[in-house]
């Protein structure tokens, strides 16, 4: 009797319990993505193809041994289910004598969308004894990357549609991207890029998206309004010299992903929503 009566308290017990303690499941599907496999550029070897967890093993490896690392892994909760996700990773390490500063932060869906990267940015202030040449930055970013697709106002521009990198007319070498990167953007090649559209410019985009909050709910509207799918940002900020870089700046934004991502994650957040607040479908019994 005691057995029995035990399993009926369970029994109530577990009806009784929030809903956020009751098992869910999540079917994930897999997000669009502006870089198809031929030509997804990374940061560190962090690309769209990175999930959250993939992306935390490779910085936590890169910054393995530096003791004045600080890291922030950011833990969030799925709808109001007990599953939890990473949606951002921030690792930093301060610039000191004779040590570069380093701060990257990447952002990610939630697991309704694979828990796939969107945003990433690698942030690198050199040491004043080992900046690097202009020329030889330029050098390697052309090296990893190919062409831009325009350079100007200290920034290479990658910006990605239809499964490539958009031409803007200018076939840069590295000679000439040495030369464009301090002069201002090119207002001609500027306007080719949005053609006769009323979209937004791919480069504006990118830059708010390095200032504003890197939820998908704060980047969809402009990502939905972009004239372009992605965009890999390269910024050479002056040193000690004119001729060598103080600070790089690199971010990428799958800007097809942000789009994407945020209606597979909506869809699925409504139905767990529907499914904690859906009416009990039980049937009285026969008495």
């Amino acid at each position: 009797m005691l057995c029995r009566a035990l399993v009926v308290t369970l029994a109530i017990g577990a009806a009784a319990l929030p809903a956020a303690t009751q098992a869910y499941e999540i079917k994930p599907k897999t997000p669009e993505s502006a870089f198809t496999a031929k030509l997804r550029p990374d940061i560190l070897g962090i690309s769209a193809d990175s999930t959250a967890d993939s992306a935390r093993t490779v910085l936590e490896a890169f910054f393995k041994g530096r003791p004045n690392a600080t890291t922030d892994i950011q833990q969030q909760k799925f709808g109001s289910t007990a599953i939890s996700f990473i949606p951002a990773l921030n690792f930093s390490l301060p610039p000191g004598p004779g040590q570069n500063g380093e701060v990257l932060s990447s952002s990610f869906s939630s697991p309704a969308s694979g828990n796939r990267l969107y945003f990433f940015a690698r942030n690198l202030t050199f040491a004043k004894e080992q900046q690097p040449a202009k020329a030889d930055m330029v050098k390697e970013v052309m090296g990893k990357y190919g062409a831009p697709t325009i350079v100007g106002d200290q920034h290479l521009y990658y910006i990605y549609r239809a499964g490539s990198i958009v031409s803007a007319g200018t076939k840069y070498k590295e000679a000439t991207a040495v030369v464009a990167i301090d002069k201002p953007l090119d207002p001609k090649a500027a306007l080719k890029l949005n053609g006769e559209t009323i979209r937004g410019s791919c480069v504006a985009v990118v830059k708010r998206a390095q200032a504003k909050e890197k939820t998908l709910a704060a980047m969809l509207s402009e990502a939905k309004g972009a004239n372009c799918d992605g965009v890999l940002s390269v910024q050479l900020i002056p040193g000690t010299a004119p001729d060598r870089v103080g600070i790089a700046q690199f971010s990428l934004l799958d800007v097809k992903r942000v789009i994407s991502a945020a209606a597979i994650d909506n869809d699925a957040l409504a139905a767990e929503q529907n499914e904690r607040n859906a009416t009990p479908k039980g049937s009285a019994p026969k008495l």
